[in-house]
């Protein structure tokens, strides 16, 4: 007896671990920077450069890349920043020993603090959080039917399964151009820059995925004449990823920022030049956005679960097969708006000059109508103070937030993957001790459920024993029993469903527990 299979692919995902750990060292000034009178800010993002498995282990190492914003300990007080490095090397307990699968590292947040021991010497220290799991691209066969064989009852079950066709990284490379507004100074030194990606919205088309956002930008310089400045824009982009094999109407879930979920791109430069007057008054700015694309299609399809004949003793060898299936794809937008009073700065700032914010989720918890998703914004401005020996100050806080992203058929025991990203900022004074805070938080959710189905793996036809036939009842009286369905006794009792609706004048394949049931082997010349 020949089965008749197909191929599948899938992505099976292991146990997620996650890992906190600290990050430190003194700092020395470079020489070719002013002293430090007074640190404003410091900030820290992850960059992993290496994952190796070390028995039940694995080992991450990278670098910790921060930048200080501080006023320089000087007559004539300036703002001043410079950045460096610390490596770190952390060693993960993984409960499998050598899992099957790539090793995914996702680096959920790092809280930077910079404090001064000196004018010349900084101290560093971040507490970061990762979490790690594997990944492997699966291909296993399904079966679907039987091959040329007559006289054989099938019993299928029908599923609605998710295929991955496609699962790649990639680099997307922007390059962009601004020009500063007339009313701003021209650039001399840069101090503070921050680039973050905003709004990105993915579509598939045939053999790839057309890709658009918006880069906010920040910068705070110093003018040619020594006088301080700043300039934010936001510039569009939009380009475009191949992806062989994906057409539009297919499912894709994209992770656009592998080691670090906050709005910050990889490789990020910012180059003064010269405009076309000749005046350093524009900006290139080039960064990276890696990507791992999964692209998914359903496919409805019917399994093999049972099989006998009436003629024969069907042999059948089975097991159980884990498929998924699809429950939703949902984008989904969540405002945050906070009216903070902050009496510490009364009467001191005069001006927000930019405004930043990160989201860390506390909890995903699977309720009734989808996931409810609770965490902090956390925000920080840069302003500009009534003090003129502490031009600039920064502030940092935390708003509390809650979203449910929905899914009507929403399960504790589905499968989520969930991406978020802050979208949307505005820091505004509301008084001369109040602020307002109106933020918009992008989730893309992915959720799908497993669906455990018994297979036939292996199938055989073989004669029965003449004393096994024999052995057989040609009629039973039955009590139907819990449980039991019409498929179970007509297999049993070598007959069919049809026959046992038919001699029993049943109307309905749904069988109630005590039901007297007459059952009649096929085989039997009365029938």
């Amino acid at each position: 007896m020949e089965l008749i299979r197909k191929q599948v692919r899938m992505n099976q995902m292991g146990k997620t671990v996650t890992d906190q750990f600290m990050i430190g060292g003194d700092y020395n000034v470079p020489d070719a920077k002013s002293d430090v009178g007074r640190v404003l800010s410091g900030e820290g993002s992850l960059r992993i450069e290496e994952t190796r498995r070390v028995e039940n282990y694995l080992r991450v190492t990278g670098k910790l890349n921060f930048k200080v914003l501080y006023v320089t300990d000087s007559g004539d007080p300036r703002p001043g920043a410079l950045e460096g490095m610390i490596p770190f090397e952390e060693m993960v307990y993984m409960e499998e020993e050598n899992g099957e699968g790539e090793d995914i590292v996702q680096v959920q947040r790092v809280e930077c603090g910079v404090s001064l021991i000196h004018s010349r010497k900084l101290a560093v220290k971040a507490l970061a959080e990762m979490t790690v799991h594997t990944e492997q691209i699966t291909e296993k066969q399904v079966t679907l039917d039987v091959d040329g064989e007559e006289g054989i009852y099938l019993k299928k079950c029908p599923v609605e399964l998710l295929q991955l066709f496609t699962a790649k990284r990639d680099i997307y490379r922007i390059k962009e151009e601004i020009k500063i507004p007339g009313t701003k100074e021209n650039i001399g030194t840069l101090l503070w820059t921050e680039v973050s990606s905003r709004k990105m919205d993915t579509r598939l088309v045939q053999d790839a995925m057309l890709i658009n956002g918006e880069l906010q930008i920040f910068v705070l310089y110093e003018s040619q004449e020594g006088k301080t400045d700043w300039v934010e824009q936001t510039v569009p982009y939009e380009g475009r990823i191949e992806c062989a094999g994906a057409e539009e109407g297919m499912y894709h879930h994209v992770y656009d920022r592998l080691d670090q979920i906050s709005s910050e791109l990889r490789d990020v430069s910012l180059e003064v030049r010269m405009d076309e007057d000749g005046e350093m008054r524009a900006l290139g700015i080039e960064a990276a956005l890696q990507v791992r694309l999964f692209v998914y299609g359903e496919e409805k399809l019917e399994l093999l679960e049972d099989a006998y004949s009436l003629d024969k003793k069907c042999v059948l060898e089975t097991e159980e097969v884990v498929v998924e299936e699809l429950l939703m794809q949902n984008h989904s937008k969540s405002k945050i708006t906070e009216r903070l009073s902050l009496p510490e700065l009364k009467d001191e700032i005069l001006q927000v000059c930019h405004s930043s914010a990160d989201l860390q989720i506390e909890k995903m918890e699977v309720q009734d109508g989808g996931i409810l998703a609770e965490g902090i914004l956390n925000v920080s401005f840069l302003y500009v103070k009534a003090n003129d020996e502490v031009p600039f100050g920064v502030w940092k806080g935390m708003v509390p937030f809650s979203a449910m992203l929905e899914c009507r058929e929403g399960s504790s025991d589905m499968k989520y993957d969930v991406t978020y990203a802050v979208e949307q900022l505005a820091v505004d004074l509301a008084g001369n001790d109040e602020v307002e805070i109106k933020a918009v938080v992008a989730f893309r959710s992915f959720m799908r459920k497993a669906e455990k189905i018994q297979m036939v793996t292996e199938a055989a036809l073989v004669d029965y024993e003449k004393e096994e036939r024999m052995n057989q009842p040609g009629i039973v009286g039955y009590i139907v029993k819990d449980g039991d369905d019409l498929w179970s006794l007509a297999k049993k009792y070598s007959t069919t469903e049809e026959s046992i609706l038919l001699n029993n004048e049943l109307l309905s394949k749904e069988l109630k527990t005590g039901d007297k049931i007459l059952i009649f082997r096929e085989s039997l010349s009365i029938l």
